[in-house]
């Protein structure tokens, strides 16, 4: 709660001066020259026409109220003292503090925030996963390793973080919407559209992948990483620092949380990655939108004097009534155009298709006479008892051949859907469909196709486990199906 004297000279009466002797001051800060004399900072002024009339007795009074202020330290030189009057004239050196250094690096990026400006990285994204990957390699690794690849995913969260959301509030900022309404924002529209698109698509292929990677982690793998992280930064030496083991563990396990929020979604909870997701979504929504209404703002004040002037000239130069009347066609359209209405389905709703690259429609026309009736034509009546024959002993063997598969997966009356196989997606949809029959009873029981009675074992429902098939891998609770009776 205590104030801030080491900002005071961002606005005080004589700031041009103060933050000016400050910017010297962060310069040479900068080369590794930490300490200067009054005299060095009075000539580097000097060189700057603005500081023209400045004095030695005002460079004083400045570098004492900053040292008020504490945005420097000073030192007393007693090196080349040679007498008493010397030394009570006191010679200073100066230093920037701790807080003045901070103070500056963010005044000089407030500077360049226009400049700089956000971006959306795939790459970033792309970085995380790999480092997230190597979760449980690290476990293994020495500390220092650790600390350097734990930093590493750190520094990429934060600039993923703040650089979205960053470039999603200029895209959502007043003056990005009145340029949206402008002609020119047609010019690099589908720029940024492709370029936002490109953004998602990073995201849809890394952000499943690492939620998936941080909700299988085990904790006895995180913990010893975090161990490791926490014994590196005990390790090196701090000057006039105390940090206890309590206060960096609390600080890591944190970090770590936020990533965990940030990617996974639990208990119907949106994460940040899907609400970064619709905003991107939304933002494109919004772009056409803009594009289209100012196409159509053009289009209804397009001035047709010149179109008009070109079709008289054409008509001008018909050679007789008949090629003019053809002209008038092609250009006004049929005086008496028929009409033909259908029940069209079209196969898309682009506004730029043409009518010649639409499918047909066939329409029957039929005579206006009340003696007409529709030709019927007869036909035979079919056996078609050795197909029905034919196709019932297809389906009952694909069937017995379905069972056996399912019954190799059973393990002394049980199927256990963590310790499952590689299994056909066939297979999968009825252990599901089981699955799905027994979770809807109240008693958890039910019955398969051919009658045979099983129970749902939801004793171990908490935990997760992964059933790999053909097509894919699926994440879901550790479930078992206890039969009741043996094989029919």
């Amino acid at each position: 709660m205590k104030p801030l004297t080491e900002v005071k000279y961002l606005n005080a009466d004589n700031v041009s001066r103060y933050r000016c002797i400050m910017r010297i001051f962060f310069d040479n800060y900068e080369k590794l020259h930490y300490w200067l004399y009054q005299e060095d900072v009075f000539e580097a002024l000097k060189r700057d026409p603005h500081f023209e009339d400045y004095r030695m007795e005002q460079c004083q009074q400045d570098l004492a109220m900053l040292t008020e202020w504490k945005n420097l330290n000073t030192i007393q030189d007693t090196r080349k003292v040679a007498s008493i009057e010397e030394f009570k004239n006191k010679k200073f050196r100066y230093q920037m503090s701790e807080y003045s250094v901070e103070i500056e690096r963010l005044v000089i990026r407030l500077e360049n925030l226009f400049v700089e400006g956000a971006s959306l990285e795939p790459t970033l994204l792309e970085r995380i996963r790999r480092n997230v990957e190597r979760f449980p390699a690290m476990a293994e690794k020495d500390t220092g390793e650790v600390y350097t690849w734990w930093t590493d995913l750190n520094n990429d969260f934060v600039r993923l973080n703040q650089n979205y959301q960053d470039y999603i509030r200029d895209l959502n900022s007043v003056k990005a919407e009145k340029m949206m309404q402008t002609k020119e924002f047609l010019v690099f529209k589908d720029h940024l559209i492709d370029y936002l698109r490109n953004f998602i698509k990073g995201l849809q292929r890394n952000v499943g992948a690492i939620d998936e990677e941080l909700r299988l982690l085990p904790d006895e793998i995180k913990q010893r990483i975090f161990d490791k992280i926490v014994d590196y930064e005990l390790s090196i030496p701090r000057m006039d620092v105390e940090v206890s083991r309590g206060k960096i563990s609390e600080k890591t396990i944190g970090r770590y949380q936020s990533i965990y929020d940030w990617f996974v979604r639990e208990n119907g909870q949106e994460n940040e990655a899907a609400k970064l997701f619709d905003a991107t979504n939304d933002i494109i929504r919004r772009i056409t939108r803009y594009a289209a209404q100012i196409s159509e703002k053009n289009a209804m004040g397009a001035n047709r004097r010149e179109e008009y002037r070109k079709v008289a000239e054409m008509f001008m130069k018909c050679k007789d009534i008949r090629e003019a009347h053809k002209m008038s066609a092609m250009v006004f359209g049929l005086e008496q155009p028929f009409h033909i209405k259908g029940d069209l389905i079209r196969e898309t709703d682009s506004m730029n298709q043409s009518v010649y690259e639409e499918m047909p429609l066939d329409i029957k026309l039929k005579p206006r006479v009340r003696t007409y009736r529709e030709k019927t034509n007869r036909s035979a009546i079919r056996e078609s008892t050795e197909d029905k024959k034919e196709a019932r002993k297809r389906i009952l063997e694909k069937q017995r051949e379905e069972m056996e598969k399912i019954q190799a997966l059973e393990q002394d009356g049980r199927i256990d859907f963590a310790n499952l196989p590689v299994i056909e997606p066939r297979i999968r949809e009825i252990l599901l469909k089981w699955l799905s029959n027994a979770v809807e009873d109240s008693t958890s029981m039910a019955r398969t196709e051919r009658g045979r009675r099983y129970f749902l074992d939801r004793s171990r429902e908490q935990e997760k486990c992964v059933i790999h098939c053909e097509d894919g891998n699926l994440t879901m609770p550790h479930f078992q199906i206890v039969f009741q009776e043996e094989v029919k």
